[in-house]
């Protein structure tokens, strides 16, 4: 044990140049992404303290991961699903890869996007990513592809939502996953129950049915629970060959239609939840545990010394629909939640676990996002990024995993031209930078800036945007400095013609 951790540790402080050549032994990788689960949906306080919805959720294999690992307070994705899964398959922010939205059709915008009522919403990647080069897709090596050629084995498993029905980037096979368990081109399930075949059958929900688990059609079998058997009989597979594996294990859940697991729900109408939210309750515990069971898993094959966890969610949870209680307020204190720029839309729960290299029961509050798992994965496996034809904005982050801070001054940026389906706090057309504890926030529709300070203020209470000039000023240079850099899209205002102008313009 003493021996393997020193050796993966040097390996790890290798320059990546180095690493592929003397790292004895390349780890497994699982990467549990789930699908809008807010930075409160768990029993982990990622806050200073527990808070009351801390105490609703019961995650006790994400207490475990945080036990036995490293959480990470100030994680980051994108407001909605496409853009962040497409930031980690190609380390690239959604400024400069352009599926800035949830893909499905291909080459058509989504109807409240041409019907909006100010703004000319531009034509962005509405076809996803794909590595041949499509129209209004980004043209990319995927992360499953570098991987694969290393010599990994490649799983994906459940929701992929990386292209629009009809395009190469809605199959996971022709993005480098060498397995592909029950994803395609749609972003939510039929029906999370097997007695509803998953949607399968269903007219109404043909676009949604979930593809390639008919083997559990008309039984009690949950989709979450579905997942993870297949997963495991693909991680058997895997152990057979002389090779690492990388598995993508992206459920459907917690994403609507929000279905009760049978297993869980009863536990929480006791508790007093309504009807939705002990649905939802049951939703989240039948996730956690799905990771449990991998985590078992590992431990039963004597291969979880050196394989690394990373758990994360897509976006923030969803709050502007569907919920039951008042709107807004599922993800408090953070503000709004999923679709919004505020923090209840973007920061999420991260987890890391690798037994070999990470103390255990650690914490960073290190801002990172999305995009940076791209390179930090190929670090982790020993594989350049100097092969890589895409620009990369994401940085490794593999110095936490040893306790160490990174040595780079970061900015995060986010850019979102569009419209999204719900309505509410921070939802709409914006751009936004995050520098040090400061976020700044640029809406387009009426082109005004909010500042935050996020150390003092995580609830996005108070806008310090006229208290603090010189710091709008800064942060509106660098951030409209970054869109240019990317040429980031920007809609254009309907009664004008022009583009909405750049942030710093606005001062």
């Amino acid at each position: 044990m003493r021996l393997l951790l020193l050796l993966v540790c040097s390996a790890l402080a290798m320059p990546l140049s180095s690493q592929a050549q003397q790292q004895p032994e390349r780890p497994n990788i699982i990467v549990f992404l789930v699908d809008d689960l807010g930075w409160q949906d768990t029993s982990v306080p990622f806050f200073t303290s527990k808070t009351s919805l801390n105490k609703r959720y019961h995650t006790p294999n994400m207490e475990r991961m945080a036990q036995s690992g490293l959480k990470f307070t100030q994680a980051y994705a994108t407001a909605v699903c496409s853009p962040s899964r497409v930031s980690y398959l190609t380390g690239m922010n959604a400024a400069r890869h352009r599926v800035t939205n949830w893909t499905l059709h291909a080459n058509e915008i989504k109807p409240m996007e041409t019907n909006h009522k100010t703004l000319d919403i531009p034509f962005w990647n509405v076809n996803g990513v794909s590595v041949e080069g499509v129209p209004n897709s980004v043209k990319a090596e995927p992360l499953p592809k570098r991987l694969a050629e290393a010599g990994y084995t490649t799983i994906h498993c459940g929701k992929a939502h990386f292209g629009a029905i009809g395009t190469p980037g809605e199959d996971p096979l022709k993005l480098g996953f060498q397995v592909n368990i029950a994803g395609h081109a749609a972003g939510a399930p039929g029906s999370y129950l097997g007695e509803d075949n998953y949607g399968n059958g269903n007219p109404k929900r043909k676009v949604w049915a979930v593809p390639g688990l008919d083997t559990y059609h008309g039984t009690e079998t949950n989709l979450t629970e579905a997942l993870t058997l297949e997963a495991k009989i693909a991680l058997e597979d895997a152990l057979k060959k002389d090779s690492p594996f990388y598995l993508h294990m992206a459920h459907y859940g917690v994403h609507t239609p929000i279905m009760q697991d049978r297993r869980f729900y009863q536990k929480y109408l006791e508790k007093g939840l309504d009807t939705i939210e002990a649905k939802y309750a049951s939703m989240v515990e039948a996730m956690d545990k799905s990771l449990g069971d991998l985590l078992d898993f590992l431990e039963e094959k004597q291969i979880d010394e050196n394989t690394l966890v990373l758990f994360m969610s897509d976006n923030g949870g969803l709050s502007a629909v569907a919920r039951g209680g008042e709107k807004h307020t599922h993800n408090k204190p953070l503000a709004s939640g999923k679709g919004s720029i505020y923090e209840g839309g973007i920061r999420e729960p991260m987890l890391a676990h690798w037994p070999a290299v990470i103390k255990a029961g650690t914490t960073t509050d290190q801002p990172l996002i999305i995009e940076d798992f791209y390179p930090t994965l190929l670090a982790v496996a020993g594989v350049s990024i100097a092969a890589t034809p895409q620009t990369l904005d994401g940085k490794s982050f593999t110095p936490l995993f040893r306790g160490q801070r990174m040595d780079y001054e970061r900015k995060l940026y986010w850019h979102f031209p569009n419209k999204w389906g719900g309505t509410g706090p921070g939802i709409g057309a914006y751009s936004a930078i995050r520098k040090g504890d400061w976020k700044l926030i640029y809406f387009h529709e009426d082109q005004h800036l909010e500042l935050f300070n996020l150390k003092d203020d995580i609830g996005e209470t108070r806008n310090l945007a006229l208290e603090k000039p010189h710091k709008s000023l800064e942060l509106a240079d660098q951030l409209t400095e970054y869109l240019k850099s990317v040429k980031a899209q920007m809609p254009v205002v309907k009664a004008t013609g022009k583009p909405v102008p750049w942030p710093n313009a606005v001062l």
